[in-house]
C-alpha cells in the first residue's frame, strides 16, 4: 500500500513539473514574440535567459548570471582604459572596446588587484564534447560556458553579442554550416569577421574553405550575413522550439511549429529554422498517419489531404535545397574547426590581427 502511494505521488509530482515547464515554455514563446513584435524592448541578454530558464524547469540562476556579465563587462572596461591602441579613426573608442571584448573571451590576462596581489584570468575554450548538444541540450547554453567556462560555436558568439551591448559596441551574429560568429565593422576596414571558437579575425574565404557553402546559398542570404538584432530573436525563438522537442519528445509538433511559423516571419532565411519546419509537419504527418491507420500504405498516398501534405513537404525540401543548404558532418565540422588554427596564417585578416596584438602589447 505505502509502495503504491509513493508511486501515485511520484506520477503526480512528475505530471505538475512537466505542466510548470509547459506553461515555462509558453511564457517564454510569448516574451520573444512581443519583442519580434515590437511589444517589448527586444533585449539579446533577456532572450537568452529566457530560453535557458524554461528548458531548466525555471531554475536558472539568474542573478548569478548577471553577475558573472558584470564582472565580465568590468574587465573589458578596465582593460579599454589601460590599453592603447594604434587607429585614430574617428570610431576609435567603438574598435577599442571590441578589442578588449575579444581579449576577455579568448586571452590570459595577468592583472594586479587592489591590494597588489597578481592575479591570471583564464580565457573561455571550445569544448569539443557533444558540440551540437545531442547527448545534453545545456551545452548550447550561456549559462553553461559562464560555470564551466567551455563553450562551442552557439555559446561563445551569444556571449560576445551579449558583453558588446553591455559596453556599448554594435556585434553581429553572423552563420556558416553549423556555425555561428560574429561580424564586425569599422571605419577603416569595413566589415570583418571575428571567430571565437579559434580566436582569429580570418577573412571570408575561411568559411569557403570547407566547401559546404554553395554560392547559391550566399546569394539567397543562408549564411555570412550580419544580423540584426530581431533576427537574432528568432534565432533564440527555434532555440526555444529546438529546446521543447528535447524536453517533451513526445509533443505532437504544435509549439515547434508555432515557434517556426513566427520566427520565419521575422527572419525567412534562418535554414535552422526552415529545416526544423520542414521535420515538424514531416512528424505531425506521420503522428496522424499512425493514430488513424496505423501503418503507411498506398491508400493513404492516394488520400487528397495526405496528398498536398507531402507535396507541400516535398517543396519545403526542395526550396531549402535549392536555396544552398548542404549538410556538414560533424566529423567535417571538426577538421574544419581545426584546419584554422593549422592553416590560421592562411585565412587571417591580418590588418585586424596585428591591430589586436598591438593592443595587447601596450
Amino acid at each position: 500500500m505505502r509502495n503504491s502511494l509513493l508511486i501515485i505521488f511520484l506520477f503526480l509530482t512528475i505530471g505538475v513539473k512537466a505542466q510548470d515547464r509547459e506553461k515555462l515554455y509558453k511564457n517564454a514563446l510569448v516574451s520573444l514574440t512581443e519583442m519580434l513584435q515590437d511589444t517589448t524592448k527586444i533585449d539579446f541578454k533577456k532572450a537568452v535567459m529566457t530560453v535557458e530558464n524554461a528548458y531548466l524547469y525555471g531554475t536558472l540562476d539568474t542573478l548569478a548570471f548577471n553577475d558573472d556579465i558584470s564582472r565580465l563587462k568590468s574587465l573589458a572596461e578596465a582593460i579599454y582604459t589601460n590599453r592603447t591602441l594604434l587607429y585614430q579613426e574617428r570610431d576609435s573608442l567603438e574598435v577599442k572596446k571590441s578589442a578588449a571584448l575579444f581579449a576577455v573571451i579568448t586571452d590570459t590576462i595577468s592583472f594586479y588587484s587592489n591590494d597588489g596581489e597578481l592575479y591570471k584570468y583564464i580565457p573561455f575554450t571550445y569544448d569539443f564534447e557533444d558540440i551540437w548538444g545531442r547527448k545534453n541540450w545545456q551545452n548550447m547554453f550561456v549559462s553553461k560556458l559562464l560555470e564551466t567556462r567551455k563553450g562551442n560555436c552557439h555559446s561563445l558568439p551569444y556571449l560576445y553579442k551579449i558583453l558588446a551591448k553591455e559596453i556599448g559596441v554594435e556585434a553581429h551574429l553572423a552563420l556558416a554550416p553549423n556555425h555561428v560568429y560574429i561580424k564586425q565593422k569599422n571605419r577603416k576596414d569595413g566589415w570583418y569577421n571575428t571567430e571565437l571558437t579559434t580566436g582569429i579575425f580570418p577573412n571570408d574565404s575561411w568559411l569557403m574553405a570547407s566547401g559546404y557553402i554553395h554560392l547559391d546559398a550566399i546569394a539567397n542570404k543562408l549564411y555570412m550575413e550580419a544580423l540584426n538584432d530581431r533576427q537574432s530573436i528568432a534565432m533564440c525563438m527555434i532555440d526555444l522550439a529546438e529546446g521543447y522537442n528535447r524536453a517533451f519528445e513526445a509533443n505532437d509538433g504544435s509549439f515547434t511549429l508555432e515557434a517556426c511559423e513566427i520566427a520565419l516571419q521575422y527572419y525567412p532565411h534562418y535554414i535552422n529554422g526552415r529545416i526544423l519546419r520542414a521535420e515538424t509537419i514531416k512528424r505531425i504527418l506521420e503522428q496522424k498517419i499512425e493514430k488513424e491507420h496505423g501503418e503507411f500504405s498506398e491508400k493513404i498516398r492516394e488520400n487528397q489531404e495526405y496528398k498536398e501534405v507531402f507535396l507541400a513537404m516535398q517543396n519545403e525540401y526542395a526550396q531549402i535545397h535549392h536555396a544552398g543548404y548542404r549538410r556538414m558532418p560533424e566529423e567535417m565540422y571538426i577538421n574544419w574547426l581545426i584546419s584554422f588554427n593549422n592553416e590560421r596564417e592562411k585565412y587571417l585578416n591580418k590588418e585586424i590581427t596585428n591591430r589586436n596584438k598591438s593592443n595587447k602589447n601596450e
